[in-house]
């Protein structure tokens, strides 16, 4: 059954939590664009590329499992 015993969020947590959401997709959609975009017109090494993209990608990963421990 459902439990409507609990609260609504305020709105200050409802925006931090949009907040915080929109941020885990900018920071996996960064690392992302890193990793396949082929003729970046940014000059970094393919190595480098990788390295920076797939540590984008985990701590968008990782800011996303604190928002959800937070909720």
């Amino acid at each position: 059954m459902l439990n409507n015993n609990s609260k609504q969020k305020s709105l200050l947590q409802r925006f931090l939590f949009v907040f915080g959401f929109f941020f885990f997709l900018l920071y996996v959609g960064l690392g992302l664009t890193l990793i396949l975009w082929k003729d970046m017109p940014i000059e970094l090494e393919y190595t480098n590329r990788m390295l920076f993209g797939g540590l984008l990608i985990v701590y968008g990963i990782f800011r996303f499992i604190r928002l959800r421990q937070e909720n």
